[in-house]
């Protein structure tokens, strides 16, 4: 290993340090948004129904995601930002057919 990489190591060990004993805040910090399910699916011109059927959830988690009781994670959170880029194509391709 050279001095250079080295010395960039040993920075980074120093810092974590200063982190892990509070005395340093994290450098960068992703935060990403919720999506916003009730205007996604009214963009889709769906009912609750109908959108819940078409993306394979229960109306009632649904109704939590849009009242924001429970945040949607995971697969289904990839599948809302995928309706909420395109929701006409989204739709076709879910359902075959436009709304």
């Amino acid at each position: 290993m050279d001095e250079q990489s080295f010395n960039e190591l040993l920075d980074s060990v120093h810092w974590m340090g200063c982190h892990m004993r509070g005395e340093a805040e994290a450098g960068r910090m992703t935060e990403i948004a919720d999506p916003d399910v009730k205007a996604i699916r009214e963009a889709t011109g769906l009912s609750q129904s109908r959108f819940a059927l078409m993306i394979g959830v229960k109306v009632k988690t649904l109704q939590n995601w849009e009242q924001k009781r429970v945040r949607p994670t995971g697969p289904a959170r990839a599948l809302l930002q995928i309706v909420a880029a395109e929701p006409q194509v989204a739709i076709r391709a879910l359902h075959g057919r436009a709304a």
